[in-house]
C-alpha cells in the first residue's frame, strides 16, 4: 500500500498537507474524514490516529499524527525542493520558529474566530456573547500585527526570498477567517500583497482547488440533533 492521507479539507492544517504533497507531485490516496459529522471521533479513524485529530499519515504500516511533523516527513522523504524546508541552519531555523509560535497564537486565533462567528452561532445554534465575539476579533487583530512585524517584516516570504512550509501553514491558516466574511487583508496592504505572492508559487488553480470546502463554510445549513450532540464537546471548548 502506498501513501495514504486523511484530511479534510476543511481542517486549516490539512489544506497545508494537500497543497504540499500535490505542489511537489507527491502520489497519495485520499481519504476524507468529515469532521463536521465527527467521523475524526470513530473508533475505526482512531486506529489510524489515536488523537483523533487531522490530518494523519499512513505510509505502509508507519503512521504519523501532526500537519507539522507530515510536513516535514513528506519533504524529507520525497527531497522536496530545499526551499520548503531548507537546509541553511539560519533559514531553517525561522522556519522553525514560525511553525513553532503558529500553534498557540495564530492556529488558535484563527479558529476561535471560525467558532465564534460562524460554526457556534450558525451551524450549531448556540449563541455567542457579543463581548466574547468582540474580545476574539481583536486577538485575531493582535496576531496578525505580530504576523507582520515579527516574521513577514518586509520579506517575501517568512524565512526569505523564497517560499517554505511556513507560508503554506500561514497562508490556510488565514484563509480560515477569510471564509466566514473577515476581510482581513482589506486594511493590510503587506499582508494582502505576501499572499498574492504565495497564492502565485502555489499556482492559482491549485490554490481554490485546496480552499473551495472552507469557501463555502458560511453556507452550511444548521446541523441536526445527532451532530450537534456528538460536537458538543467541541463546542464547548470555545463557548468560554
Amino acid at each position: 500500500m502506498g501513501l495514504e492521507l486523511y484530511l479534510d479539507l476543511l481542517s486549516q492544517p490539512c489544506r497545508a498537507v494537500y497543497i504540499f504533497a500535490k505542489k511537489n507531485g507527491i502520489p497519495f490516496e485520499l481519504h476524507t474524514v468529515d469532521l463536521l459529522k465527527g467521523q475524526h471521533l470513530s473508533d475505526d479513524f482512531a486506529q489510524v490516529n489515536p488523537l483523533r485529530k487531522v490530518p494523519a499519515l499512513k505510509d505502509g504500516d508507519f503512521t504519523l499524527a501532526e500537519s507539522v511533523a507530515i510536513l516535514l516527513y513528506l519533504s524529507h522523504k520525497y527531497k522536496a525542493p530545499d526551499h520548503w524546508y531548507p537546509q541553511d541552519l539560519q533559514t531553517r531555523a525561522r522556519v522553525d520558529e514560525y511553525l513553532s509560535w503558529q500553534h498557540t497564537a495564530l492556529r488558535t486565533s484563527c479558529t476561535r474566530t471560525v467558532w465564534r462567528k460562524m460554526l457556534l452561532p450558525v451551524f450549531l445554534g448556540q449563541r455567542v456573547p457579543p463581548e466574547t465575539l468582540a474580545s476574539t476579533l481583536a486577538e485575531l487583530d493582535r496576531c496578525l500585527q505580530l504576523f507582520e512585524d515579527k516574521f513577514l517584516k518586509d520579506q517575501d516570504f517568512l524565512a526569505g526570498p523564497h517560499i517554505s512550509v511556513a507560508d503554506l501553514v500561514a497562508i490556510t491558516e488565514l484563509m480560515h477567517p477569510v471564509s466566514i466574511g473577515c476581510d482581513i487583508f482589506k486594511s493590510r496592504p503587506k499582508l494582502a500583497a505576501w499572499r498574492q505572492r504565495v497564492e502565485a508559487e502555489v499556482g492559482e488553480d491549485l490554490f481554490q482547488e485546496a480552499h473551495v470546502t472552507i469557501m463555502k463554510a458560511k453556507d452550511l445549513p444548521p446541523a441536526d440533533t445527532a451532530v450537534k450532540e456528538k460536537l458538543k464537546p467541541v463546542a464547548q471548548l470555545f463557548l468560554h
